[in-house]
């Protein structure tokens, strides 16, 4: 055992964050800490590293045990370059012996300037440098707050295969539920000041969890069941004189007082949007250059109704300058952005607003909003709170008392009670946990508009996007299907060149002349007034529907046929593509 925690007790002002819980960590346990914003998990990991005291409860460590944090906002020396700040806690000896794996680490982690100050650098940037901090020290137990929030997609994998590979105990909190699939081997929830443990990963622990849910639910049916008859022969005038009716009383009123079982708090979420029009964004070839560095070069785009678009690239690669081109607050250096005249953009940046720490959280909603009008009726800003998790006795605290992630609640709350049509979203799940996270992506299943979302959380990209943009290079390229599909077209692209090496020392195969089959000469003449002939039809159907008046049906006949052509014309386009593409080849032979 690396680490025990026995009847720990954590009071937080008013708030009972751990209530006589106990925790056990062993050599290769891989623990994934989750739970609702705001019940401690942060605290929770603090008073385990030993930077915190509990309140009540004893913490044993092995004496030898080394155990290495990384906070949720680490402090830093401003004044201290990168290096510096990675080796501030150690003695000489072992920054010289460790000081290529660092520079090694900080390299896979984007940080390339190991001479940069750290007061320069931007909070990801920080979080990145306090990461590779707490990996190089050779800890037996890593506690680690967030370690995936400032990562993008390749630091993200280059860090799962690191604490894959680790030796020692692992505590982390995350909402990367690929890392809760495939790093950890325990889950422990933390709920109401209560530590439920799960050995299982992710999958498994919702599978578990399910299960839990389901026997209390039964259990208290059984109760309720019982209460009933027991209470109809209590009304019939039961004789209390016999010891057998007073046993039964006192059984009656000991089942009554039984507290039904606690179930947590769950967020819901209702697509509230204004209406949208024909015109949405169009981009025409737009650029944009930072120091020389041209971070968008000429990207011409047209956002449609249905557009599930996630961004990926490198950090600082232009992900959330594409976004803020999208919403009009970034004027390009040539080309042009034409916004539709009903477009409503809610725009969730990485900053966030300028939140007033003394102000009230329900002033601050309700100075947004009164109301929302959604699917499932109107809503006031008072109820809206509600259903985001923050009762009454929370609405009425400082922003100030509320923690990261309640923050970053209560600012995609603000977001939404401005019903926006076109939602542009920068690393929405940074800080969220998730239980939230869930929640949140069925809300984005239901959204009747576009959404643009830049982010490093794989699995929420799996979910939600059928479209990727990487921006790679100054250039945008787009790629069809999800986080996954992407990332396998990645894979295929960067084959080949790794693969024309061992090829070269091999004879060289005889070439094979390129041609088109039979079949395929004929579909090349002829696809070019195949095209044309569905376009034609798509026109008629749209014409027609413009003259159905008030005939639904008629009008969803046309519709369903409008849809049936456009799926065509997109299949005949992707055909004509290859074939033309084919084409040239054979006659560049």
């Amino acid at each position: 055992m690396l680490l025990s925690a026995e009847h720990l007790s954590i009071n937080f002002g008013s708030r009972q964050l751990l209530e006589d819980v106990n925790f056990y960590l062993n050599e290769g346990d891989k623990v994934g800490v989750i739970g609702i914003n705001g019940t401690g998990k942060s605290t929770f990991l603090k008073v385990l590293a030993g930077k915190l005291e509990a309140d009540a409860g004893t913490i044993s460590r092995n004496p030898n045990v080394q155990v290495s944090l990384l906070e949720q906002n680490p402090p830093m020396e401003d004044d201290a370059t990168v290096l510096e700040q990675v080796f501030l806690h150690f003695p000489k000896e072992f920054r010289e012996l460790n000081e290529y794996e660092a520079k090694t680490m900080l390299n896979k982690l984007g940080l390339p300037d190991y001479e940069q100050k750290v007061g320069t650098l931007s909070g990801g940037q920080r979080k990145r440098v306090a990461l590779a901090a707490a990996l190089i020290h050779p800890a037996d137990v890593l506690v680690l707050d967030e370690p995936t929030n400032h990562l993008d997609a390749e630091m993200t994998a280059w860090l799962e295969d690191w604490l894959r590979r680790f030796k020692g105990g692992l505590v982390m909190v995350t909402h990367d539920r690929y890392f809760l699939e495939r790093v950890v081997n325990h889950i422990t929830e933390l709920s109401r000041g209560k530590l439920y443990h799960y050995e299982a990963n992710y999958s498994k622990y919702l599978e578990l969890k399910a299960q839990r849910a389901e026997m209390a639910e039964a259990s208290e049916r059984k109760r309720q069941s019982i209460l009933r008859t027991e209470r109809e022969w209590i009304m019939r005038g039961c004789r209390a004189r016999t010891t057998k009716s007073r046993d039964r009383i006192e059984r009656y009123e000991a089942l009554k007082n039984q507290e039904a079982p606690e179930t947590d708090d769950t967020m819901q979420l209702a697509a509230a949007s204004s209406r949208l029009g024909k015109k949405l964004i169009e981009l025409h070839d737009v650029s944009k250059t930072y120091e020389s560095r041209t971070v968008i070069r000429d990207f011409s785009y047209n956002l449609l109704r249905n557009d599930r678009i996630g961004i990926v690239g490198h950090n600082g690669a232009g992900k959330s300058t594409l976004l803020r081109l999208f919403a009009g607050e970034l004027s390009p250096d040539s080309g042009t952005v034409d916004i539709g005249t009903t477009v409503k953009i809610g725009h969730f940046s990485q900053e966030g607003r300028e939140l007033d720490l003394n102000q009230r959280v329900y002033d601050f909603i309700h100075d947004i909003g009164d109301e929302v009008r959604t699917d499932e009726g109107t809503f006031t800003a008072k109820a809206m709170m509600e259903r985001f998790l923050f009762p009454s006795d929370l609405q009425s605290v400082p922003i100030g008392r509320l923690s990261g992630g309640e923050r970053r609640r209560l600012y995609l709350l603000s977001i939404l009670m401005e019903a926006p049509n076109v939602l542009l979203l920068d690393e929405p799940t940074n800080d969220l946990d998730v239980m939230t996270l869930s929640i949140l992506e069925d809300y984005l299943q239901g959204f009747p508009g576009p959404i643009l979302i830049v982010s490093h959380d794989r699995f929420l990209l799996d979910k939600l996007a059928e479209q990727v943009f990487e921006v790679r290079d100054g250039e945008v390229l787009r790629y069809s299907g999800n986080w996954s599909d992407w990332k396998a077209k990645r894979k295929e692209e960067e084959a080949p060149a790794k693969a024309e090496k061992p090829k070269a020392a091999q004879e060289r195969p005889r070439e094979r002349k390129l041609k088109f089959s039979f079949k395929e000469q004929r579909e090349f003449e002829t696809i070019d007034e195949d095209l044309a002939a569905l376009e034609q039809q798509i026109r008629e159907c749209e014409e027609a529907q413009g003259a159905c008046g008030s005939d639904y049906v008629k009008l969803q006949e046309l519709q369903a046929k409008q849809a049936e052509l456009e799926a065509a014309l997109e299949e005949k386009t992707e055909r004509w593509m290859y074939l033309t593409e084919l084409k040239e080849k054979i006659d560049a032979q």
